[in-house]
């Protein structure tokens, strides 16, 4: 049985299902004459929670199937993805200290046994691709992620969403903001999203503004933090990296970034 039979099976006959696109292929529109909701097989378990918050759709339901897979339901929401530009608005920043700041959030994914994601373990990753490449832009990097590591403080620790990419973030026709695909959540520093965010979507010259949106003051602690992530990031990217154009692109990215350290 496929997935469109599981969900058929789960909802009944005179619905109509049909992906929704993605790269894993679990997500799913469902509709009837009267109703059409977004089905996702497999969501992030703390799916009810975010839903709870406001922060994702609300979640109509969740069914398991024979199989063991989980079918979540949300509700199917008629807006618009965020461009690149409004990556530099005042509820996205607003939002992302909402979850950033969510005791309730880092309690959940606490529950789930999700290992941290520390500097150390990020630091153990490049030094491993640095092993495989040849390539003095990437040695450049490990060694300065060695020699500039921040430590590690559980104090920073908040449940990071990783893929905070424009495309995620949706705004509904009232203009609520939401923040989905939640698969691959983490706890980690702050910094770890913040670098996604402001490195790729905000002028340097707007970051203290953009700070108290979010609501925590950007302190050259946390600036440097943020420094050491997207250099990280950006090394892990290159090595995920099939095309070499994008394997260039992103090489060019980092020895920017490496720049910027000496300057």
């Amino acid at each position: 049985m496929n997935m469109y039979s599981d969900i058929i099976g789960a909802l009944g006959e005179e619905w109509t299902v049909a992906s929704a696109g993605g790269i894993t292929g679990e997500a799913y529109v469902a509709t009837t004459r009267q109703q059409k909701i977004f089905v996702k097989r497999n969501s992030s378990p703390f799916l009810a929670i975010l839903s709870a918050e406001g922060i994702v759709p609300k979640l109509l339901w969740t069914k398991r199937m024979f199989n063991g897979d989980v079918l979540s339901a949300q509700q199917f929401i008629e807006g618009r993805e965020l461009s690149p530009d409004d990556m530099n608005r005042p509820d996205v920043a607003a939002q992302l200290g909402k979850i950033h700041h969510s005791k309730e959030l880092l309690f959940m994914l606490q529950q789930l046994d999700h290992t941290p994601v520390t500097s150390a373990l990020l630091l153990r990753q490049c030094a491993a691709y640095g092993q495989d490449e040849s390539n003095e832009t990437i040695d450049e990097a490990v060694q300065w992620l060695m020699s500039h590591r921040p430590v590690d403080d559980e104090q920073e620790l908040v449940v990071c969403h990783s893929d905070l990419n424009h495309n995620n973030w949706i705004e509904d026709e009232s203009g609520q903001l939401y923040l989905t695909d939640w698969d691959d959540a983490i706890i980690a520093d702050r910094a770890f999203d913040l670098a996604m965010v402001l490195y790729s979507y905000v002028d340097e010259t707007d970051w203290e503004n953009w700070f108290r949106q979010y609501g925590v003051t950007l302190t050259e602690t946390l600036r440097n933090r943020m420094h050491w992530y997207a250099i990280a990031q950006t090394v892990l990217t290159i090595y995920g990296e099939q095309s070499e154009m994008e394997r260039q692109e992103g090489l060019s990215v980092l020895q920017e970034l490496l720049d910027e350290t000496n300057e």
